[in-house]
């Protein structure tokens, strides 16, 4: 039986790819299933610094002719920003049992495939059987990717080249930092002139950015991103102050703009990308 009634993504724009920008947002989900809350040592808002608040709402009003792809599965339950293999062995009993030392970062600080954490505090009262994050794998996460892929792969038919922007949000950094982070791992999943384009979209706004420090992207860019082939793909970390009220709860003053500022930061990387698409055809 489906854990939950809610479908594990919902896909927005045309068949026929009408732009070569694609969209995702994959941690804004705000489904969390039964089985999910049942096994929670700890309130279920607890888990709301996993989520990417809003970001959801935010891509929709900004969103042209885009195609976009939203998680509507939690974080909590599977993280679509993780790959298959980044499962915690703390809580996992088909993990790999790795040293501390051979666990990545985000897996040592309890970010996994499933997180371990969120805001300090140990978020499970059991370990999970094998079966079920398999489970969780096959019904939620692959069928993300696979939709996503098949949106990136017919942009590139359509256009000759395809532009995922993978839209998440991130606390306040320090005073004084950036309100955008453009992340590309460091050059590897994007050329650069569609960074400068967003830089400038941004810095056009008066809003301040940082590329890669401290969000270089995670596992959607790492899948998905082919330069090389004409497919690119740059993670952008978005403040919830710039969009979100003062509890980070819900759309607030500033959402309207936040939204503009993300349209125009849209249009700049389509923009961009039409001298690659004129030589295309």
């Amino acid at each position: 039986m489906p854990v939950s009634v809610i479908p594990s993504f919902d896909r927005h724009g045309p068949e026929t790819p009408a732009s070569p920008v694609v969209l995702s947002v994959p941690h804004a989900g705000r489904d969390y299933p039964l089985p999910l809350r049942a096994a929670l040592r700890v309130p279920l808002a607890s888990l709301l610094p996993l989520e990417d608040r809003h970001a959801d709402t935010l891509a929709l009003a900004a969103r042209g002719a885009e195609m976009l792809l939203i998680a509507s599965r939690a974080r909590a339950w599977i993280d679509l920003n993780r790959a298959e293999h980044e499962r915690d062995p703390r809580i996992d009993e088909g993990a790999q049992p790795l040293s501390e030392g051979a666990m990545s970062l985000k897996l040592r600080s309890g970010l996994g495939l499933v997180p371990r954490r969120a805001g300090g505090a140990d978020l499970w009262r059991r370990r999970f059987a094998d079966e079920e994050i398999r489970q969780r794998i096959e019904r939620d996460h692959r069928p993300y990717h696979a939709a996503l892929a098949a949106a990136l792969s017919a942009t590139r038919d359509r256009f000759g080249v395809a532009v995922l922007l993978d839209i998440h949000s991130m606390p306040p950094l320090a005073t004084g930092g950036a309100r955008i982070v453009i992340g590309d791992r460091f050059g590897r999943s994007a050329a650069a002139r569609f960074i400068g384009r967003i830089e400038g979209a941004a810095h056009s706004a008066g809003v301040r950015t940082a590329v890669n420090t401290p969000y270089a992207g995670g596992h959607v860019l790492d899948r998905h991103a082919d330069p090389t082939s004409s497919v690119h793909a740059i993670q952008i970390e978005i403040d919830r102050a710039l969009y979100l009220d003062r509890r980070r709860d819900q759309p607030g003053a500033d959402f309207d703009s936040a939204a503009t500022l993300l349209r125009r930061i849209i249009d700049a990387v389509a923009d961009e990308a039409l001298p690659l698409v004129a030589a295309a055809q």
